[in-house]
């Protein structure tokens, strides 16, 4: 390296922002994800044992995903070729893959490619990676925050190890920031700058999880205080950090696990949670009427007959919904779903109606018995229809004890809670009356 590639070397990383100047290089140092990375997980594991195959780091933003892919090259001492998939074409993806099967015949060196926001990449794209992955020219690591079951082309999910990064805990974060704070080579130690104890959990905190987010803030802090042998305290944090914005995907797992948070939220009653997983994917710009569809669901799925007038709410809501829009409709949003999470609950309309289209759907046809058949035409009264059929009406109290199925089979099964517990006593009275009938005529 000449005087001017040093000089140049020296400016490009005295551009770097914190977060990459104190990035990891090592496993040791290496912070978070110990579920996969300790001493005797998956990773470590096959890292130990030489065989690693191809990866995909599947997380939230900031949480590790590009440092452990550089880590793990140098680890393995494997030649790394990076790509970004928003940038990136086929036609730098076979420049790539070419120059790494040159790599392997002429030096016998691998080679990582490791692709950021791999579920950017088309299906034609992540096509052209399967036989360079499959017969072992590159190791693959690909970075995505999309699950990549549902991004991902499946033959390369088949040949790849899934790891899922999870958001860094308190812990980790604090780590990092006192790293970064005190190491005079690749962070701030030079700037002799202390930080208190409060202006860290604010930033482990309000991160998220996130490393990026934390040591940026704790640099643009730092930067702005004048002088040395300044503290860096909580105003100073506070003052530092910008609102995150919400990570959600529309079209992605995101949309449906917060979804699922949401109904399941319903479902066991805690108001508090559903309002927060409504206030998320409102926030996030999820579709009201979205929401409102879903909300109608869960008022028959998980409310049902406990609580009749659930369907009702939650019916009114979504007309509101469409009628009102936006912003108002999250009052209206808000009232359904909290009565919808507080209504006693049964679930007991949805295992009727999916017990029947089991029987139905594996060929248990019960024929219409004949007193129920259609007696309005001419010609039925000769083939037997209708003879015999009560009307209820007729009876004193609106019920006769008539067989209207011809086999004994309880579908409907009301649960003891709410509205439900009283037709539950009701039906009980008047199924026990139709096996009382049905045995007095077996017996005649």
């Amino acid at each position: 390296m000449n005087l001017f590639e040093s000089q140049e070397k020296k400016n490009l990383d005295s551009a770097l922002p914190l977060a990459a100047r104190i990035r990891p290089k090592t496993l040791e140092e290496f912070a978070g994800q110990k579920h996969f990375l300790a001493d005797g997980k998956l990773l470590r594991r096959m890292l130990q044992a030489d065989r690693l195959g191809s990866l995909i780091f599947y997380g939230p933003p900031g949480s590790g995903k590009t440092t452990l892919a550089r880590i793990i090259s140098s680890e393995t001492e494997c030649r790394f070729a990076n790509l970004n998939a928003a940038a990136a074409g086929v036609k730098e993806l076979r420049e790539i893959l070419e120059q790494a099967r040159s790599e392997l015949a002429t030096g016998g060196k691998k080679t990582i490619l490791f692709i950021d926001e791999l579920h950017r990449f088309s299906k034609s794209q992540q096509d052209v990676l399967l036989p360079d992955v499959e017969s072992g020219v590159i190791t693959l690591i690909g970075a995505t925050t999309s699950n990549p079951f549902f991004a991902l082309v499946s033959p390369l999910v088949s040949r790849s190890q899934i790891f899922e990064f999870k958001a860094l805990e308190k812990e980790d974060i604090i780590q990092l920031l006192n790293r970064a704070l005190t190491d005079e080579k690749r962070g701030l130690g030079k700037h002799n700058i202390k930080a208190t104890d409060e202006a860290f959990d604010f930033l482990s905190d309000i991160c998220d999880g996130d490393a990026r987010r934390a040591l940026t803030a704790l640099e643009i802090g730092v930067l702005s205080i004048s002088g040395t042998d300044q503290e860096f305290d909580l105003d100073i944090a506070q003052e530092s950090i910008q609102k995150k914005a919400i990570q959600y995907d529309r079209d992605g797992d995101n949309h449906y696990d917060a979804a699922s948070a949401l109904i399941k939220s319903i479902r066991g009653s805690d108001p508090d949670a559903a309002i927060y997983w409504l206030a998320r994917m409102l926030e996030a710009g999820e579709d009201p009427r979205f929401l409102a569809r879903r909300i109608v669901i869960s008022a028959s799925e998980d409310i049902g007959n406990a609580d009749p007038h659930g369907i009702v709410v939650a019916n009114a809501a979504a007309q509101a919904t469409e009628f009102v829009g936006l912003p108002e409709c999250r009052i209206i949003l808000s009232q359904a779903v909290t009565y919808l999470a507080t209504a006693p609950k049964s679930n007991a309309a949805i295992t009727a109606i999916d017990s029947a289209l089991s029987d139905v759907r594996n060929h248990r046809i019960i024929p219409v018995p004949v007193h129920l058949k259609d007696a309005h035409y001419s010609g039925a009264k000769k083939m037997g229809h209708g003879k015999g059929y009560r009307y209820p009406h007729r009876e004193e109290n609106g019920f006769n004890d008539q067989d209207y199925l011809g086999v004994e089979k309880h579908y409907y099964d009301p649960v003891d809670r709410g509205y439900e517990a009283t037709i539950k006593k009701r039906l009980d009275h008047w199924r026990e009356q139709r096996k009382n009938s049905k045995q007095e005529n077996q017996d005649l």
